[in-house]
C-alpha cells in the first residue's frame, strides 16, 4: 500500500487494483485535477487506505485478493460506514451479470469497464463524486436486476410520471442518464437554476432524496 499526503484539489481518488500495471497506467491517465492519494491491492490493504485517506471517490477493481474473499464488494461494506463521504466506482474488465449486482448491491455509485479511456474515468470519476449513477448502457439491465425490477411497474411507473409536468419528465431522464446540470440546461436550452429547480420538485413528488435514488428508480421502471 503505498500514500501521499493529499492537497486542494478538484478531486481525490484512491487506485484499488490488484496489478501494479494498471494502477499506473491509470494514475498516469488521469485527468489533471485529480489527486491520487493512494493505492492499494489487496480488499485488507484498500480497507485501511480508504479509512485513513476518506478520499471522494475510490477506483475500485471488482476482484481483489485478501480479506473473506468479496472482492471489491468487501471493501465497500467494511468501510462505507468508517468514510460515509467517499463513494465507489467499480472499475473492472469483467461485464459479468454477477460482478456488477454484486458491487451495486453492496454500494458502488457505477460500474465502467477498464476498456475505458483516463478521460472517460476522469469524467466517471466526477460524476459519481457529485451523486450521479454512471455505468455502460449495456450493463444498465444488470442495475434493474440489482435493484429488484419486477412485472406491474411499467403501470405504477406510468402513475408516478403522472405526477410530473412534461418539462420535468425531459429533466428527469436526463439527469437519471447522468447528465450534469449544465449538461441538462444546454441539451433544454433553459438555465442551470431552472434544472435545479425542476431536480428538486421530481425529487419532492416521487419522494426521492438523490440523484442516485432517482437513477435506480428510473432504471427499475424501465424509463431509461
Amino acid at each position: 500500500m503505498t500514500t501521499v499526503d493529499p492537497h486542494a484539489t478538484d478531486l481525490t481518488v484512491v487506485i484499488v487494483d490488484d496489478h501494479s500495471i494498471f494502477r499506473s497506467g491509470l494514475r498516469a491517465d488521469l485527468a489533471h485535477g485529480i489527486r491520487v492519494l493512494g493505492e492499494a491491492a489487496t480488499v485488507d490493504d484498500a480497507v485501511e487506505l480508504v479509512v485513513s485517506a476518506q478520499p471522494e471517490v475510490v477506483l475500485l477493481d471488482v476482484h481483489l485478493p485478501g480479506g473473506a474473499g468479496g472482492g471489491g464488494a468487501e471493501v465497500i461494506r467494511r468501510a462505507a460506514q468508517a468514510a460515509p463521504n467517499t463513494r465507489f466506482l467499480a472499475l473492472s474488465v469483467s461485464d459479468a451479470a454477477d460482478d456488477v449486482v454484486t458491487v451495486i448491491r453492496a454500494g458502488a455509485r457505477g460500474y465502467i469497464t477498464k476498456s475505458a479511456s483516463g478521460s472517460d474515468v476522469s469524467d466517471a470519476a466526477r460524476r459519481v463524486r457529485d451523486g450521479d449513477a454512471v455505468f455502460s448502457p449495456r450493463l444498465a439491465g444488470f442495475v434493474l436486476d440489482a435493484f429488484g425490477a419486477v412485472s406491474g411497474e411499467t403501470a405504477e411507473a406510468s402513475d408516478e410520471l403522472d405526477r410530473l409536468s412534461a418539462r420535468e419528465q425531459e429533466v428527469m431522464r436526463l439527469i437519471a442518464r447522468g447528465y450534469s446540470y449544465k449538461e441538462v440546461a444546454a441539451s433544454l436550452f433553459i438555465s442551470v437554476k431552472t434544472v435545479e429547480t425542476h431536480v428538486s420538485s421530481v425529487l419532492r413528488k416521487l419522494q426521492l432524496s438523490s440523484r442516485h435514488e432517482l437513477t435506480a428508480w428510473a432504471l427499475a421502471r424501465k424509463l431509461l
